[in-house]
C-alpha cells in the first residue's frame, strides 16, 4: 500500500489560521491513497500519516491524531512523518541537526514502533548521519536522497525483524529485535 505525507516543500496554500498548508493532499485521497491526518489499519498494523506543520494549530492537529490513534493501537504501530527527530543522526546534514523537536517528544510519549522520515537528504551519506536511530522502544528511520534512476530506500521483514538500506552508496542491514541501531555492511 502507497500513503503519502506532505513535506515542506508542500505547502501550497494557507489555512484558516493563515498557516501554510499542503492542500493539494485532498487530491491524492481521491485515488483512494491515505495521506496527511489520515490512519490506515492493515492487519496488526497501523499506519498514522502526519502532515508537515508550519504552525500551532497545525501542530495541534498532529498532537491530537496521535492521542487519537494511541488507544486504537495494535501489536505495531508505524508513523509515517516528513522530518525526522531532533538529535537523531537521522536529522544529521553533515554540518547540524534539521530535525523537528515536537516529534521527539511525541516519540517519547507514545513509543511509536517505527517512524519513516525524510526531510535531511545526506543524513545517511555524512559522517555522523545515518538512515537509522533507536529513541528508547522506537525505531526512526530516514532513507535520504540520492540522484539516479533509483532512489535510496528502506525494506522491512518484520517476520525476520530486521530493515535493510540500499543506495547507490551500498546496502546496510540492522535488526530491529537489538537494544540499539547496529549497522551491518552489505556491500555495493
Amino acid at each position: 500500500r502507497l500513503v503519502v505525507c506532505s513535506g515542506n516543500h508542500d505547502l501550497n496554500a494557507r489555512s484558516a489560521e493563515g498557516e501554510k498548508v499542503a492542500k493539494w493532499m485532498s487530491k491524492v485521497r481521491r485515488f483512494g491513497i491515505p495521506a496527511d491526518g489520515e490512519s490506515l489499519a492493515l492487519g496488526d498494523t497501523l499506519l498514522t500519516v502526519c502532515p508537515w506543520w508550519d504552525g500551532p494549530s497545525a501542530k495541534e492537529a498532529v498532537a491530537r491524531q496521535l492521542a487519537v490513534d494511541a488507544p486504537c493501537r495494535p501489536s505495531r504501530w508505524i508513523w509515517v512523518y516528513h522530518a525526522p527527530p531532533s538529535g537523531s543522526p537521522t536529522s544529521w546534514n553533515g554540518t547540524r541537526h534539521y530535525g523537528d523537536d515536537h516529534l521527539a517528544q511525541w516519540i517519547g510519549e507514545y513509543a511509536p514502533d517505527l517512524v519513516l522520515c525524510g526531510h535531511i537528504h545526506q543524513a545517511p551519506f555524512r559522517a555522523g548521519g545515518s538512515w537509522i536511530d533507536r529513541i528508547g522502544s522506537s525505531w526512526i528511520f530516514n532513507a535520504g536522497c540520492q540522484i539516479g534512476p533509483v532512489p535510496a530506500y528502506v525494506t522491512f521483514d518484520t517476520e525476520a525483524r530486521e530493515a535493510t538500506w540500499s543506495s547507490l552508496a551500498g546496502s546496510e542491514r540492522a535488526r530491529l529485535d537489538l537494544e540499539e541501531a547496529k549497522r551491518e555492511p552489505l556491500g555495493p
